[in-house]
């Protein structure tokens, strides 16, 4: 049921029908949600800078304008005025869309998501999203899955060897997680019963929180959501130790900011999935007050309000992550993609599909007691997953896992040959002293 129905049927206001002013609140929609959006991701590039700097124990910028909030407008101002390099080999009409298409897929998927409780006016109430769809997720999922073709593009149009590497990393990257984003889903649409995101948030505010009872599907989709936006400790298409820049190598001036933007995009919308799928979108918590009719202009507001505050606190977790964590070797990747976390979800999903079918069967219904049934279930399987099961185990670590016993056979047979070679010089005393692995070699 859309939005618009659950409106009609649960309140005594009348949902805004005209054609006219369906059309006018979409374009005023449309042009509000672009414009913060895009204010949104310059700003994050300073927001970036403050945060490093303050986890680094060191100023950001603090020289353009008071307390450096013109920075990205330099920065604007400076990559526009830069000339636009093309490599003599590269095939430039792809060349050229590749950044586009990077960032459009995430900028448009904003079209589908709830950012605020419905808005009254004297032609009815105005629903806050710009396009409600009855198939709102599955939207999102099939148009941010585009986004690599402009990484892959890019890598491939500039017919260059380390931005092809960046390229293809992206792609392989992209197919290892997300599977496991699209099953970690699945349990909160089985809980939902509906994949329109309005639905799912009016299911999280007349009960618990998705966050309480499916606690490792947001763990998946979180882990997945990383890998999506190529932030460390995924950002293997972009390594700098390695390939330089990546896929970005031979861009520059805007094109090659629109890849720092379009990756900041990517984490706003990534930001305000996870908020709307477990922690109840627009919601504010322990309260019932903004989804009682009749709306009010103060409960779009606060809850507008509320919502940003939970996109916020995520992107601050994305940001803290990259300059705490440091960046995983390409095993360890795929490793954790295929080994863990695919198995992890399609396991998650048999096991929340078997409780409520357990549930439905006892005769309880949708409720406090379900609720609770499910947090205890959740609470356990976080305890198995999280404190019995891994441990180093199942995702390889970061040094070598090479027994101290053949570590001795290799260095002895590595000094035999150095005798072989020099006969002349005198074996050493006593056995190789014994060194512990920390590189993965010997």
């Amino acid at each position: 049921m859309s939005e618009l129905l659950l409106l009609q049927v649960a309140n005594p206001q009348v949902v805004a029908s005209s054609t006219g002013v369906f059309l006018i609140a979409t374009l005023v929609k449309m042009l509000v949600v672009f414009t913060l959006y895009m204010v949104g991701v310059a700003l994050l590039t300073l927001a970036e800078r403050k945060i490093s700097a303050w986890i680094q124990d060191r100023h950001g910028p603090n020289r353009v304008g008071p307390h450096g909030l013109l920075q990205p407008a330099a920065d604007g101002l400076k990559n526009i005025m830069k000339e636009e390099t093309y490599p003599d080999a590269a095939y430039k009409p792809l060349f050229i869309l590749a950044p586009a298409m990077a960032f459009l897929p995430a900028l448009t998927a904003w079209a589908v998501i709830p950012f605020a409780s419905p808005l009254p006016t004297r032609w009815g109430l105005i629903p806050m999203v710009v396009a409600d769809l009855p198939i709102g997720f599955l939207f999102i999922l099939a148009l941010t899955s585009l986004g690599v073709y402009g990484i892959v593009l890019a890598g491939w149009s500039s017919n260059n060897k380390y931005s092809l590497l960046g390229g293809l990393r992206s792609s392989a990257q992209m197919v290892s997680y997300e599977i496991a984003m699209g099953l970690s889903t699945i349990p909160v649409l089985l809980l939902a019963g509906n994949v329109t995101l309005s639905v799912i948030i009016d299911q999280q505010a007349h009960g618990l929180y998705n966050i309480l009872n499916l606690t490792i599907a947001f763990f998946i989709f979180m882990v997945a959501a990383f890998a999506e936006t190529n932030r460390l400790p995924f950002d293997l298409p972009e390594a700098e130790s390695e390939l330089i820049a990546g896929y970005h190598t031979e861009y520059s001036a805007m094109k090659f900011s629109f890849f720092f933007i379009a990756e900041y995009a990517n984490m706003v919308t990534a930001s305000a999935l996870m908020a709307t799928l477990f922690f109840g979108g627009w919601d504010i918590p322990i309260s019932g007050w903004e989804n009682a009719a009749p709306y009010t202009v103060l409960k779009t507001v606060a809850t507008a309000a509320m919502f940003a505050a939970k996109v916020m606190f995520f992107i601050f977790v994305f940001m803290w992550i990259r300059w705490t964590l440091p960046r995983f070797r390409y095993d360890q990747l795929m490793s954790l993609g295929w080994k863990f976390m695919l198995p992890l979800a399609l396991g998650y999903i048999v096991v929340i599909a078997s409780v409520m079918l357990g549930l439905d069967a006892s005769g309880i219904e949708y409720g406090p007691l379900y609720g609770l049934a499910l947090f205890g279930v959740n609470l356990a399987l976080v305890m198995i997953l999280f404190v019995m099961v891994d441990h180093g185990r199942i995702i390889s670590p970061a040094y070598g896992r090479l027994d101290p016993r053949e570590l001795e056979k290799l260095r002895a047979m590595r000094q035999r040959s150095t005798l072989a070679r020099r006969p002349d010089a005198r074996a050493p005393v006593g056995p190789p002293k014994a060194a512990r692995v920390t590189g993965g070699t010997p």
